[in-house]
């Protein structure tokens, strides 16, 4: 399979790339993000959070819609997993346990066979829900 693009097309010369995550209640939001991420906005505006995680950015906005919390959201990758799960679990975080045909958690961590060649043969990866009900994951590429 070619992920090259056609020929014919004329693409985007795309700049960045944020995840935007809806939230009900931005300051219950903010303080999970902060006391639980330990992760500080590099913005504010009105209704809105702004936040710069790695090389990418994510930001909180006020929605009146709910997280459906059926799919990850965004993904966070950690150099060592097991220690950020527990450190996380230390400031209350709670992870989600999967008993699935192809996916079964270990004291909330699952290892995944294969994955994008270029980060490696195989991912292990952590699920956990924000104050609003967002379901975010957290990832270790194995090599």
């Amino acid at each position: 399979m070619s992920l090259a693009p056609r020929d014919n097309l004329r693409m985007p010369e795309f700049t960045d790339v944020a995840t935007r995550i809806p939230v009900q209640d931005l300051e219950r939001a903010r303080r999970f993000y902060e006391e639980k991420l330990g992760l500080t906005p590099a913005e504010a505006r009105p209704g809105g959070l702004r936040y710069r995680c790695g090389h990418g950015w994510f930001a909180l906005f006020v929605s009146t819609g709910k997280a459906s919390g059926d799919h990850t959201q965004m993904g966070l990758e950690v150099a060592d997993l097991e220690a950020t799960v527990a450190e996380l679990r230390g400031r209350g975080v709670v992870f989600e346990e999967y008993d699935l045909p192809n996916m079964k958690t270990v004291n909330g961590i699952v290892e995944v066979a294969g994955n994008y060649p270029s980060k490696g043969t195989a991912e292990r990866g952590a699920w956990f829900r924000d104050s609003e009900g967002n379901l975010l994951a957290i990832g270790q590429s194995i090599r």
